[in-house]
């Protein structure tokens, strides 16, 4: 550990509690030959600690203890599961503020963020425990009278889930929680950049009353050597996925060995569009949300801003002065707004990404750079007359830079908005409800933001079209995933 417990005893304390090992079978076990990774602090581009490696082989003993948990696991009762779930929603909310620290220090992100985020992630538990028991079938009488239809659902199977390092509990608690409510067993991947916040979740679970085998966790800086064999294997039944698109293509391809039941969130392209006749407060005040959330590091993230000209001036003025007043820095402190980028590589991108853009013509009003000394920050951006051949009209930013284009026409926004080979999340703002209804319909994305900066909400199905991914999380739809539907036709009656 390279946490000065003199300087920051909190700090090193928190990071210290934290499990460092894999969870195998319920059991905590180091990595075969004491095998780790580091552990880095963005803010500080320096060590936090360093936690087991796992190998394929340990992948595959993972796998062999949810096999092994599964059939039990899907007999228990459907309210113990979600007596454990609840459990483990009041555990998290009694340690809010520690697991909201642990996430700042290796995510990056402010500590007001981790504590909504903590919050958020605690939800889908809270959801998900009262759709354990709503797991429903149906009874029919066949057309001709001569038999009934029964059908029922029933878990999927050992599940495969693979989580991002951008909301390192809450994509945790999204896909865990819908398995655990169904009756499946997992093995979860957390991203090797933030692994500490989803290790201390697996220990708050086994508190809760989690049976051995029901949730196992490795922990791995090779994603795909581990994972791939586990795939492949055909004890896995599903495999949920959140990620790049790239690497959710390669994923798709290796689960069609033993055609697994899929579901990946993928990378997103969000248009944000402002109309002329929008309320600029309520869209200044969107923007933040939606450009700013997490640092820009979301797939959800406004990553292509369309105003109209006649308000695109006032627009840009007002959400460049919001911008540039935001407080950056380490996110340990509560005054702190934006912290850094989560490693050299996005911080690399996001600067290629501006450069670009500024080469074909557009205009810095704040930021445009970023910040000397140690850690990944970049200044809070807007940008304005960007044009539509720029690199970050069709690639994802994951930073905070708001580029601006303007419009004049609704059909051509709307086709503007459209051309994107993603389709996670669009914006619109406007004060006519009938444009409003009319816009969302056409945009080609899984969700719509309408008048509101934040889609994103436990009780409400997420996810996208086109390159944006598979299948549904969250709201009475998640827990879909992992259940298969079987009917029994009954006969002599």
């Amino acid at each position: 550990m390279t946490i000065s417990t003199e300087q920051h005893p909190r700090e090193a304390a928190v990071v210290d509690a934290a499990p460092k090992q894999l969870l195998i079978g319920g059991k905590w076990r180091d990595a075969e030959g004491d095998r780790s990774f580091e552990v880095d602090d963005p803010s500080t581009g320096r060590a936090l600690c360093s936690v087991a490696d796992a190998s394929p082989r340990e992948g595959l003993a993972a796998l062999a203890a949810a096999a092994d948990a599964q059939p039990q696991w899907a007999k228990h009762p459907p309210r113990e599961r979600g007596e454990i779930l609840r459990r483990a929603f009041e555990l998290i909310m009694q340690r809010h503020e520690d697991l909201a620290l642990l996430m700042t220090l290796e995510m990056g992100k402010p500590l007001t963020e981790s504590r909504a985020e903590v919050t958020y992630a605690a939800e889908f538990f809270r959801w998900f425990s009262e759709e354990a028991v709503r797991i429903g079938g149906d009874y029919a009488v066949a057309p001709n009278g001569s038999g009934r239809f029964l059908v029922m659902r029933q878990p999927v199977g050992p599940a495969l889930l693979i989580t991002p390092w951008n909301f390192p509990m809450a994509m945790g608690t999204r896909k865990i929680g819908p398995a655990i409510a169904a009756g499946c067993t997992t093995v979860i991947k957390p991203a090797h950049q933030t692994p500490l916040s989803m290790l201390a979740l697996a220990e708050i679970l086994i508190e809760a009353g989690l049976p051995d085998g029901v949730l196992n966790v490795v922990t791995s800086r090779s994603a795909g050597k581990l994972m791939e064999p586990m795939i492949r294997d055909g004890r896995a039944r599903k495999l949920s996925f959140t990620g790049s698109t790239a690497v959710g293509r390669k994923l798709i391809e290796q689960s069609a060995d033993q055609v697994l039941k899929v579901s990946l969130e993928l990378g997103g392209n969000a248009p944000f569009i402002v109309f002329d006749d929008a309320d600029l407060d309520a869209a200044v005040d969107g923007a933040m949300l939606a450009k700013m959330r997490n640092i820009g590091e979301a797939c959800t993230a406004a990553n292509r801003f369309y105003v109209h000209a006649d308000v695109a001036e006032e627009f840009s003025r007002r959400l460049a002065e919001r911008m540039s007043g935001l407080r950056v820095g380490r996110g340990v402190t509560d005054e702190i707004q934006v912290g850094p980028l989560i490693d050299d590589a996005q911080l690399g991108k996001v600067t290629e990404l501006v450069a670009d853009a500024v080469r074909l013509g557009a205009d810095v009003v704040t930021g445009g750079a970023g910040r000397d000394g140690e850690g990944y920050f970049y200044q809070p951006t807007v940008l304005t007359n960007v044009p539509l051949e720029a690199r970050m009209g069709r690639e994802e930013i994951f930073g905070p830079v708001a580029p601006i284009t303007t419009f004049t026409d609704e059909q051509a926004v709307i086709a503007q908005a459209n051309d994107t080979e993603y389709g996670l999340v669009s914006y619109l703002y406007t004060r006519d409800l009938q444009r409003g209804l009319r816009v969302s319909e056409a945009l080609e994305s899984g969700m719509v933001g309408l008048n509101q900066g934040i889609v994103s909400n436990p009780a409400a199905p997420f996810g996208g079209v086109k390159h944006s991914g598979l299948g549904r999380e969250g709201g009475k739809f998640g827990i879909d995933e992992f259940l298969e539907t079987k009917y029994v036709a009954v006969g002599g009656l």
